[in-house]
């Protein structure tokens, strides 16, 4: 036999030896598609159709009429201009002080189990839960945590949802996943090579230079991996807003979620509001290339270098 019959003879038995485990992979893929994707054909379907709860004798195609519609109200733009705010204000401040406190971590210190513990702490409040603890316990302007504080201070409390709305909502979400991405980064730090720091030191590198260039590239992939769940997560917020300002005062802290959730429940509008759902998937999977390629693409020149 020759070498090329002894090769695809070879292919052939590993094709064979696969093939099992595709069978057994397939029930699992069909679920998340289906999962995925009868969700989405139903949103762009009722998208284009006039469906409104409170007027049921109105029906029939609607064509691209709620995306005009969606299109010619301010308040989805407002909605979605909130939306990108919170993402990017929430992304910066959780990388930054998940990877100060990570830093803080990865030292050795009596009582850092405590400390980790308590610090990790805020991650495991479920979001409903942490914006009637921000509301009730420490923004409330007459018995809150903060409005004792500054009186004893000897200044007037400040009445935060009211007059800091969107402020607010970000100290929140990122209250609550900082922990995450210090955990995340943590565990980063963890596998960073000794060897690497040592050479660096004999060699004179600093403080700053040790972390600009061993510490930051060695986190690369981990900070890749943050940033996009993060970023999921912090398009679709909800139940803050929901429990703490209910996208008031005005339309101040209404993002996309609680825009959709108005015109469903609140307006019983489902054509226009699917409309609206599909806008928000478009706009994650732009976020998520943009987000993709310029994380890559530093990814890449830390690597040239």
């Amino acid at each position: 036999m020759s070498d090329s019959e002894t090769a695809k003879a070879a292919a052939r038995r590993e094709k064979a030896r696969r093939a099992p485990a595709k069978w057994l992979l397939a029930p699992a893929v069909i679920f998340l598609l289906v999962w995925m994707i009868v969700p989405l054909a139903m949103t762009a379907y009722y998208s284009a159709r006039n469906y409104n709860l409170m007027m049921p004798s109105i029906t029939g195609w609607a064509g691209w009429t709620n995306y005009r519609i969606l299109w010619g109200d301010p308040t989805f733009w407002s909605a979605l201009g909130v939306t990108l705010l919170i993402v990017l204000v929430c992304l910066i401040v959780t990388v930054g002080l998940g990877l100060a406190l990570a830093l803080l971590f990865h030292r050795n210190f009596v009582g850092r189990g405590v400390a980790r513990t308590l610090a990790v702490a805020p991650f495991f409040v479920m979001p409903v839960v942490t914006g009637l603890i921000w509301k009730n316990m420490l923004f409330h302007p007459a018995y809150g945590l903060l409005a004792w504080l500054f009186r004893t201070l000897g200044l007037e409390p400040v009445d935060w949802l009211a007059q800091f709305p969107l402020a607010s909502i970000i100290t929140m979400i990122s209250w609550e996943w900082t922990p995450f991405a210090m955990l995340v980064l943590l565990t980063g730090l963890q596998s960073l090579p000794e060897d690497q720091l040592e050479a660096v030191r004999l060699d004179g590198a600093n403080k700053w230079h040790e972390f600009r260039h061993i510490v930051i590239p060695h986190l690369g992939q981990v900070l890749y991996v943050v940033v996009m769940l993060e970023s999921i997560f912090f398009l679709t917020s909800f139940a803050e807003i929901y429990t703490t300002t209910s996208g008031g005062p005005g339309t101040a802290t209404t993002n996309l979620a609680y825009y959709i959730f108005q015109g469903t429940f609140v307006q019983y509008d489902i054509g226009v509001s699917s409309a609206a759902a599909i806008g928000a998937v478009i706009l994650a999977n732009i976020f998520a290339i943009f987000l993709i390629r310029f994380v890559a693409g530093n990814l890449n020149a830390g690597e040239a270098r």
